[in-house]
């Protein structure tokens, strides 16, 4: 299995399951999805994609620019892509999914069976802004803190706290710079999110990912903010479960396991 891909569970790979691909909030890893394996069921293969400069990839230099992390990413995931899936990205995640499903459209690689989008607003938008490029490190915690992006554990650990900053600085740099071309709508089902109470993007400018579907478009809210997934994860496990059902459904699986 690629560098960049973290197993969800342990358990013995599937060939029928549906693989769902899931990158990481600014600042955030792989195992922020370690749990979705179990609560999810057998009936998908949840697999945390780890980027460069995190966790068990520390040592690597990390991206600051999109399209090269994209390259990047079509050529390592290339023949895991290669089987039915969907992508999923929370917040800078949804802005990494989204550009790569558009750049395998372009080159006319297998499309994903859907497009799962959360907490981010559409391309053509100022991208979210929850910090200040030069902003200090107690500006940035501020920021994090007041969104819900760090969990206490961290603030108890002083030492945690400092590795996570440069990394969220530089993920910051990457969600301000050259994003997706946004010029050919995808034609597969896109879904998005919005938390009912998050302080940095409203559901209104979520919605506005509908511009870029040539497909289906739905747009559903979740109880809480910035972090939703992590703050009300039984609500929002129970919208993904629903929707993965659906496609494995459309595609003939018909795997009740996730029902």
């Amino acid at each position: 299995m690629t560098r960049y891909l973290s197993a969800g569970g342990g358990h013995e790979r599937s060939p029928d399951a549906l693989r769902v691909f899931c990158f990481p909030y600014a600042g955030g890893a792989a195992s922020t999805y370690a749990r979705w394996q179990r609560l999810l069921g057998p009936g998908v293969e949840v697999l945390p994609v780890q980027l460069p400069g995190r966790e068990g990839r520390m040592a690597e230099k990390r991206f600051t620019n999109l399209p090269a992390l994209v390259d990047e990413l079509d050529a390592e995931l290339g023949p895991e892509l290669e089987h039915p899936h969907v992508l999923f990205g929370h917040s800078m995640g949804a802005l990494i999914a989204f550009a790569l499903a558009e750049r395998r459209l372009l080159r006319g690689a297998r499309p994903a069976q859907a497009l799962l989008l959360s907490a981010y607003r559409a391309p053509h938008l100022p991208p979210p802004e929850f910090a200040a490029p030069d902003a200090t490190e107690h500006e940035l915690v501020e920021s994090l803190v007041r969104l819900g992006g760090i969990p206490q554990v961290l603030l108890d650990h002083p030492d945690w706290l400092s590795a996570l900053l440069p990394i969220a600085r530089d993920d910051l740099k990457m969600c301000s710079g050259p994003g997706p071309s946004g010029t050919v709508p995808l034609p597969m089902p896109l879904h998005t999110f919005a938390g009912t109470d998050d302080l940095l993007v409203t559901p209104d400018e979520v919605r506005q990912w509908e511009r870029y579907a040539a497909g289906p478009f739905e747009l559903r809210s979740v109880s809480g903010g910035h972090f939703f997934i992590r703050e009300s994860e039984a609500e929002f496990l129970g919208e993904l479960r629903d929707i993965l059902g659906s496609v494995a459904t459309s595609r003939g699986a018909g795997n009740g396991a996730l029902r």
